[in-house]
């Protein structure tokens, strides 16, 4: 559970670590030494400015420990490079891995740091040739430059955007082969997957992921459940979130209560075949 603070209208994550990991995860810290449920993923699975999100809601529906391994804006990187927490993982009765974009991980190109992956670090000599009328200084955050990349020039964009691809495809694979056979691969966005990526652009997320390279790596995993945010999620807006007043447009973009509510739900459904 976490608590707002009324005078400051935030939540508190009960910020805790499992092992010797350096990440820190939304608590509070659960026990390893009972039967518990894994869930990898990002910002919406971490439950940011949520009270009670759907691991949560889960723990209380199974009875069975929830370990939020997620972490904001987290890619595929972020597991890969933490043994520790791929262990903790493993040691579950199953594991809920959300989606996460292609964008947010190092590839040829360019790196992204090992901890806080929606971080740009620096550009390779590969990327520097293809933009040479791009200065990476400006950048710290991937999105930005993948934003500024792709309005430079769409064609050479595509060069950099099928990298991604491939890498995202790679890592997922080798993410899922890392994890129990008991996995459930979650898509929670506010639309489905689509077929030509380029069709939907990179505001929505998770970015650069499409329905041919989920076909690649949905094997993998035990089950696939898709959660998509409709207009009556959105309509409901802000209800019941918790945020300082200045990050209501940060708030807005991510799932509330509701929709929370609504994944565990199927969440729950595609969980009880796994455990049994």
């Amino acid at each position: 559970m976490a608590y707002a603070f009324p005078s400051e209208g935030s939540l508190d994550y009960f910020p805790c670590r499992y092992g010797t990991s350096r990440l820190l995860f939304r608590g509070p810290r659960r026990s390893l030494d009972r039967p518990y449920l894994a869930f990898l993923g990002g910002t919406e699975t971490y439950g940011k400015y949520v009270p009670d999100p759907y691991p949560d809601l889960i723990e209380d529906e199974t009875g069975l420990g929830a370990i939020n391994l997620a972490c904001v804006n987290a890619g595929l990187d972020v597991y890969l490079a933490e043994p520790e927490v791929m262990q903790v993982a493993r040691g579950a009765e199953a594991v809920v891995l959300q989606i996460m974009g292609a964008g947010n991980l190092s590839n040829r190109y360019y790196a992204v740091h090992p901890r806080r992956n929606d971080r740009f670090i620096a550009a390779t000599p590969l990327l520097k040739q293809l933009y040479r009328d791009v200065d990476f200084t400006d950048f710290n955050f991937t999105r930005h430059m993948l934003l500024t990349l792709r309005a430079t020039s769409r064609d050479r964009f595509e060069v950099l955007a099928d990298e991604l691809r491939l890498t995202w495809v790679a890592r997922m694979k080798d993410l899922l082969k890392s994890l129990p056979q008991r996995t459930v691969l979650l898509w929670l966005a506010d639309h489905r997957p689509a077929a030509r990526v380029h069709r939907i652009g990179m505001a929505l997320d998770p970015i650069l992921v499409d329905e041919e390279m989920l076909a690649q790596v949905r094997p993998l995993a035990d089950a696939y459940v898709e959660a998509v945010r409709g207009p009556e999620a959105r309509i409901s807006g802000l209800e019941g979130m918790s945020f300082p007043a200045l990050e209501a447009p940060s708030a807005a973009r991510l799932p509330g209560p509701e929709v929370h509510r609504r994944v565990a739900q199927i969440l729950m459904q595609a969980l009880e075949p796994v455990l049994q």
